[in-house]
């Protein structure tokens, strides 16, 4: 499977999961914007087959090299960046929760999870729109998690697949500034993440980054319970150049930070009161 056929594949599970991602492509494709994808992010438990170092393999025989660690203290992540074979091809952000920080309520709980996984699963690039590897969790597990971490209780009911796409805005033209891409989003009738403000970042640490609060969708949860929780969301990226000339390829721990709460549920409830 070509690097090509593999972000394909990914982005047609991603709109399935994220209907306003393809309306807002579609917009700015109507408008004569070229969309290229700045980079694409995943989320994982560090246990497992599905941790970081399991999964990186898939990246690096992709052509990808690692490129910088991050570390997200209150939110018990790491996280790490990778680099394209070519630059036609987006970076890729791949995260991990620190089990081991949570309680020991919750890490039984993701260990109930990770225990179903069939290792057959992730032999494979498919691994990473595969979905939900394990049954639907009960609703009241989902709240545990969620108690202690948004992240975790994510990836109890959506499973591995990406996260978020990114528009990179230094392809536009009409829309070359990350306040016009915001405003023409919220055009649209969709919502913004405030959390950190609208614009995380500047042109002084070399990266400005907006997105959208995420997708919801109904999902049935273990015993029959129906909810509708946020899935994915899509991401802007303006990038600046460093003092050698060369364009920064990395990512602000700050700004992501605040990027992660587009899936918070309890970040959206704030924002709407």
């Amino acid at each position: 499977m070509t690097n090509q056929e593999v972000f394909a594949q990914l982005w047609d599970d991603y709109v399935a999961m994220t209907p306003q991602a393809q309306r807002i492509h579609d917009a700015f494709l109507a408008d004569g914007e070229t969309i290229i994808n700045d980079h694409v992010a995943f989320r994982t438990f560090d246990r497992g087959p599905i941790r970081l170092e399991a999964l990186e393999p898939h990246l690096l025989a992709m052509g990808y090299t690692r490129f910088a660690p991050y570390e997200f203290e209150a939110k018990k992540l790491r996280a790490f960046g990778y680099l394209p074979p070519s630059d036609d091809q987006p970076r890729v952000f791949l995260s991990e929760l620190k089990c081991d920080e949570l309680s020991a309520q919750a890490q039984d709980s993701i260990d109930a999870l990770i225990e179903q996984i069939d290792p057959r699963h992730v032999a494979s690039p498919e691994v990473l729109w595969a979905g939900r590897l394990w049954a639907a969790p009960s609703f009241e597990t989902y709240q545990q998690l969620m108690a202690e971490s948004e992240y975790a209780a994510w990836l109890s009911i959506i499973g591995l697949r990406a996260n978020h796409f990114t528009i990179s805005v230094n392809r536009f033209t009409q829309y070359d500034t990350l306040e016009k891409v915001l405003a023409k989003v919220e055009a649209l009738g969709i919502g913004i993440n405030e959390s950190g403000g609208r614009i995380k970042g500047s042109p002084e640490v070399l990266l400005e980054q907006g997105s959208t609060l995420a997708d919801r969708q109904p999902f049935t949860f273990a015993g029959g319970q129906t909810e509708e929780i946020p899935t994915c969301y899509y991401e802007f990226a303006k990038r600046y150049h460093d003092d050698d000339g060369q364009l920064y390829q990395g990512f602000v721990a700050a700004s992501a930070d605040k990027i992660f709460e587009s899936t918070d549920v309890r970040g959206e409830r704030s924002a709407e009161r």
